[in-house]
């Protein structure tokens, strides 16, 4: 830092010989007595005197000039430490307007008045320019002795007070520093807290739909067993029927041979009461039917097995897509059969390489997504698929309310949700959005209020490079 004292000083008087006598009190050139004083010193051995302090003078006649060079000294970098101001100045500004105007653009400055008399009192010059740290006041005629003392103390509490600014500002400029290293300190905690509880958040989530997997898969596999017993007995009872049916047509035709009389009409109202025929019709369809529940039931089973594939969740491997996403549809039917009609729209896919359980939870959390934002109107959802290059895709649309523009960009945020309170965790598309990335694939959104929304996802068909020979 440079220590040396600001010296420069601005005097503002109309009045040519007050600028002569600063000249003479503040820049006083090489005394006329200096080999006098040299003789004294050596004949009485007094110390020899200090020499005068020199300051840097600068002089205006009026309170505009005083202000330009001000301007000037600043736009150097070379500012003054002190003015002094007369406060009658006929012409222009008085004082106290200069003043004014000085310390607009230089607050730092320190400011002596010099005045015989004048149009305010002390009390009213402070209170209009609020100067009480910054202002004295010379009254003419005036000592030199003063001058030069006001010039000393004045000069050095200006450096004195740049310095402490100075060193107000660097402090002012630490904490900040150090305000801004913590606050980032405090946002990269609530980041990695934030995080974790997403996290946290998601395991809950994905252990849930783990433990629904395996739950599903031990249903399916318990329910196995009677729908396998009850088919094979529905068979076997058909084929019983079958041969009860010709049995019960060979004692019709002996019914037939027997001759008019009460053996015979009590056959015929027996058979009547009894609806014999409707029997032998109803019968055949009751077990079909039967037949066809049961067999809708072993689909359902089956889907899922397929949806749950707990067996190999965490195992790469090559799955049928579009199977896995008709047997995720039967799984979520109830959810649907109410609110929408499904179309598809399907082309044949390559078995692609995948974790097939993670990608029937993304189908199914779109697809419910897109039963719930139907309105009171029945709705359509659209399955659709596809192959380009070495990527399938598949999208599930619907015609339902759309997604306002504003929560677009949040969808895939964990925890945002539009639904009302206990209906949403907001998971549901952070969890498949983190299952897509995962194989390495895109989903995206496109949608218009009161028209519907499509989401597109697009998964690479292998995730390993193959061998290259």
């Amino acid at each position: 830092m440079n220590t040396a004292i600001n010296r420069r000083i601005l005097l503002i008087d109309d009045t040519p010989t007050i600028h002569d006598d600063f000249r003479k009190i503040l820049t006083p050139g090489p005394s006329a007595s200096t080999d006098l004083d040299d003789l004294e010193s050596a004949l009485f051995g007094s110390a020899p005197k200090a020499p005068a302090t020199v300051y840097e003078l600068e002089c205006a006649y009026g309170g505009q000039e005083g202000l330009g060079k001000l301007l000037d000294a600043a736009a150097q970098a070379r500012p003054y430490a002190l003015a002094f101001v007369d406060m009658r100045m006929p012409d222009g500004w008085d004082g106290a307007q200069t003043i004014e105007e000085l310390w607009k653009h230089d607050p730092l400055l320190q400011v002596v008045v010099c005045t015989a008399y004048s149009d305010y009192s002390w009390d009213e010059l402070l209170d209009r320019l609020n100067g009480h740290d910054r202002l004295l006041i010379l009254k003419k005629p005036f000592d030199n002795i003063e001058v030069q003392q006001m010039a000393n103390t004045l000069t050095t509490k200006w450096e004195m007070t740049r310095r402490a600014q100075l060193q107000m500002s660097q402090l002012e400029a630490l904490v900040a520093q150090r305000t801004q290293a913590f606050q980032q300190a405090s946002e990269a905690l609530q980041h990695e807290m934030d995080e974790r509880m997403l996290l946290e958040s998601q395991l809950v989530q994905s252990e849930k739909l783990a433990s629904l997997g395996q739950l599903a898969a031990g249903v399916a596999h318990e329910i196995n067993n009677p729908v396998g017993f009850i088919s094979s007995n529905l068979s076997t009872l058909g084929t019983y029927f079958g041969q009860m049916q010709q049995m019960l047509e060979a004692y019709r035709q002996a019914e037939a041979a027997l001759a008019p009389g009460e053996p015979r009409l009590g056959l015929e109202q027996l058979r009547a009461s009894l609806e014999l025929d409707f029997l032998l019709q109803d019968i055949p369809q009751l077990i079909k039917e039967s037949k066809d529940g049961i067999g809708r039931v072993s689909q359902i089973v089956k889907d899922l097995k397929d949806f749950s594939r707990v067996d190999s969740t965490q195992h790469w491997q090559w799955a049928d897509l579009q199977q896995g996403m008709d047997s995720t549809l039967n799984i979520v039917a109830a959810e649907i059969k109410y609110k929408a009609d499904v179309v598809k729209q399907y082309v044949p896919l390559p078995e692609v390489e995948c974790l097939p359980s993670q990608i029937n939870q993304v189908v199914m959390n779109l697809i419910v997504n897109a039963a719930q934002a139907m309105g009171s109107e029945r709705g359509t959802i659209t399955l659709s698929n596809g192959v380009q290059g070495d990527t399938v895709w598949l999208q599930v649309a619907d015609n339902g309310a759309g997604i306002a523009p504003q929560h677009l960009a949040k969808i895939f945020d964990p925890f945002f949700t539009t639904k009302p309170v206990g209906q949403g965790t907001g998971l549901g598309l952070s969890l498949s959005y983190g299952i897509i990335k995962k194989h390495r694939g895109e989903i995206t959104v496109h949608s218009e209020v009161g028209k519907g929304t499509t989401f597109r996802v697009e998964l690479p068909i292998r995730q390993t490079a193959p061998a290259t020979s």
